[in-house]
C-alpha cells in the first residue's frame, strides 16, 4: 500500500456477509474492493437451498440491511426467492454487481511478509493481490451426508436437501427422510401429501416453536413505504423479542423454561396420539440445538401416509435404509437432511498467514478468532461470519453489520499508517476466547451434540449472549490490541 493510496481489498463470497462487508467499506470511502464468488450469482445459502418451503425462521424485517428496509415483503417469514431477490437487489443499487467475479472459486490465499499484501489464488489459475482480504464464506455452505455404511448403494434417487434434486419427481413415490434439522421440518410439509409415503427417519427429535407467520397485504405494504417507522417499529419488536429469549441461554434459565413450556403446548395441541407425540418429545434442554419454527411440521407427521421411525439407521441397501432391529425399509427415494459442516471454517481454502503459517494448523483443536473476525499471524485478515458468532436465536444480519462497521474501523486504522501491516496481538486474542468458552460453559449447548460442537466437544460457532452485547464490544477499537508493522 502506497502513502497515497486506500487499502485494497478482496472479499470471498457474495452473501449477505460480502455483500454487507463492501457496502460499509464503499459508503466509507474504500472503492478498491474486488468480491470473488464461486458461483454464476450471489446470494449464499439463498442461491443453492432451492429445496421445496425454503425459508428463513427470522421475521424478514429484522433479516435485512438496517440501511435497506423493504416494505413490501411477501410474508413475515419469507421464503428463499424474496429473500435472494432482496440480495440481489441491494446488490444492484449498490453497484456491486459489476465488482463480482464469478465463477472465481478461491483455492488458497498466502500473505507475503516482505509486501504486506495477500495473494489470492482461484481454481482457474488466476491469482489477484490486495492489502486486505476479508472471507465471507459464511458458516452453513458444505452439506453434511451421515457415515452410514453403504450409502453409495442405494438403488433409487438421493440427495442432500441442500443440493435438492428437481429432475426427480417424488408424486407418488415411497420417500425416505433422514434427519430432522430446520431444512427438513420446511420441505417434509410440501412433499407429504403427494407422496406414496414417507418415513421420516428421527435420531432426535427437535424442539418446534410455533411460527407467528402472516402474509403481508397491501394495506400494510403502503403502511410501511409511507410510515416507516412503523416497519421500524415492527423490526424492533422481533429484534426485543430475540433477545429476551437469548438471555435464557446464560443469564436467566427460567426463560427457557418458558419457551419450552411454549413448545410443549404446540406438540400436544398438533399431535393427539400419545405413541407419536412421545417420539416427538426432546428429552435434552431446549436450546441445546437449534429451535426450529413451524406450524405445519407435526401435522404433516400425523397424516395416515407418515410414519416416524426413531430405531437407528445401521446401513443402507440398495433398497432402502435398514434399521438397527433388521429391517430393510424399502423407499425409491432418500433425502438427506443432516445439515452442514459447520465447524470447517474457510475449508477447503487453504490460508497462509505470516511465515507461512498454516491457519488450519492454528485451528487444529478448534476454529478460535479475536471477536470471532481477525487471528494472530494473519495479518490484513478479517471475517465475517467467523468462528463464535453465529446465533442461538436472532438475526445473523444483524451481527453481520457489527463485524462490517468493527472490520472498516480496522481498516481506518490501518490507512492512517501506510507502508504498515496490522495483525492482533496474541494475548488479547487468547484472553477473549477463554472468557467466551466460560461463558460457553453455562449455555445449554454443552449437553446434547450439534453442529454447534466439533469432534473435540468445543463449541466453535455460537456467540453465547445478546446480538447488544456483541455489538457493544465491537464499537470501538482497541489500537492497544493490534500491532502495525511496517513493510520492509
Amino acid at each position: 500500500m502506497n502513502a497515497d493510496e486506500r487499502p485494497s481489498v478482496i472479499i470471498i463470497g457474495s452473501g449477505f456477509g460480502g455483500i454487507g462487508m463492501a457496502i460499509e467499506l464503499r459508503r466509507n470511502g474504500f472503492d478498491d474492493i474486488t468480491i470473488l464468488e464461486r458461483a454464476a450469482d450471489i446470494g449464499g445459502v439463498w442461491r443453492e437451498n432451492t429445496y421445496p418451503g425454503a425459508a428463513c425462521d427470522v421475521p424478514s424485517p429484522l433479516y435485512s440491511f438496517s440501511y435497506e428496509p423493504k416494505p413490501d415483503w411477501p410474508q413475515r417469514y419469507s421464503g428463499r426467492v424474496a429473500i435472494h431477490d432482496y440480495l440481489r437487489g441491494v446488490a444492484d443499487r449498490h453497484h456491486l454487481l459489476e465488482r463480482i467475479h464469478f465463477g472465481a472459486e478461491v483455492t488458497d490465499a498466502e500473505f507475503d511478509d516482505a509486501t504486506g499484501r495477500w495473494t489470492v489464488r482461484t481454481a482457474d489459475g488466476t491469482a489477484r493481490t490486495a492489502d486486505i482480504l476479508i472471507p465471507a464464506v459464511g458458516q452453513l455452505s458444505r452439506p453434511a451426508m451421515p457415515d452410514i455404511p453403504g450409502i453409495d448403494t442405494f438403488a433409487g434417487h438421493a440427495f442432500h436437501s441442500a443440493e435438492w434434486d428437481h429432475g426427480v419427481e417424488l408424486a407418488g413415490k415411497r420417500v425416505a427422510c433422514v434427519g430432522t434439522g430446520a431444512s427438513a421440518i420446511q420441505y417434509i410439509p410440501e412433499i407429504q401429501p403427494s407422496v406414496s409415503s414417507l418415513t421420516l427417519f428421527q435420531r432426535t427429535p427437535a424442539w418446534v416453536l410455533p411460527k407467528f407467520d402472516t402474509d403481508y397485504k397491501p394495506i400494510q405494504h403502503k403502511l410501511f413505504a409511507r410510515m416507516p417507522g412503523a416497519l421500524l417499529a415492527e423490526r424492533f419488536g422481533w429484534w426485543a423479542i430475540a433477545e429476551f429469549v437469548a438471555l435464557g441461554l446464560v443469564e436467566f434459565p427460567r426463560i427457557a423454561g418458558l419457551v419450552a413450556g411454549i413448545a410443549a403446548r404446540h406438540l400436544k395441541n398438533q399431535v393427539t396420539d400419545p405413541e407419536l407425540r412421545a417420539k416427538l418429545t426432546p428429552d435434552y434442554p431446549i436450546g441445546c440445538k437449534r429451535g426450529l419454527f413451524s406450524n405445519d411440521y407435526f401435522p404433516a407427521l400425523t397424516q395416515p401416509n407418515v410414519r416416524v421411525e426413531t430405531t437407528a439407521i445401521t446401513e443402507i441397501t440398495p433398497e432402502g435404509p435398514r434399521t438397527a432391529d433388521g429391517t430393510v425399509h424399502e423407499v425409491d427415494v432418500i433425502i438427506y437432511g443432516t445439515g452442514f459442516k459447520g465447524t470447517e471454517f474457510l475449508w477447503p481454502i487453504d490460508i497462509y498467514g505470516r511465515a507461512g503459517r498454516k491457519l488450519c494448523d492454528t485451528w487444529e483443536g478448534g476454529a478460535h478468532a479475536y471477536y470471532g473476525i481477525t487471528v494472530p499471524d494473519f495479518p490484513n485478515l478479517f471475517m465475517v461470519y467467523g468462528p463464535n458468532t453465529n446465533l442461538g436465536v436472532g438475526s445473523i444480519i444483524y451481527m453481520i453489520e457489527s463485524q462490517a462497521r468493527y472490520i472498516r474501523k480496522v481498516i481506518e486504522l490501518l490507512a492512517s499508517r501506510p507502508g504498515h501491516y496490522l495483525e492482533v496481538r496474541a494475548e488479547p486474542e487468547q484472553r477473549f476466547n477463554a472468557a467466551l468458552q466460560q461463558r460457553l460453559a453455562k449455555t445449554p449447548w454443552n449437553f446434547c451434540s450439534s453442529w454447534y460442537r466439533n469432534a473435540s466437544g468445543r463449541i466453535t460457532n455460537n456467540w453465547p449472549g445478546t446480538q447488544i452485547s456483541y455489538r457493544r464490544k465491537l464499537r470501538e477499537v482497541a489500537a492497544a490490541d493490534y500491532v502495525l508493522t511496517p513493510v520492509a
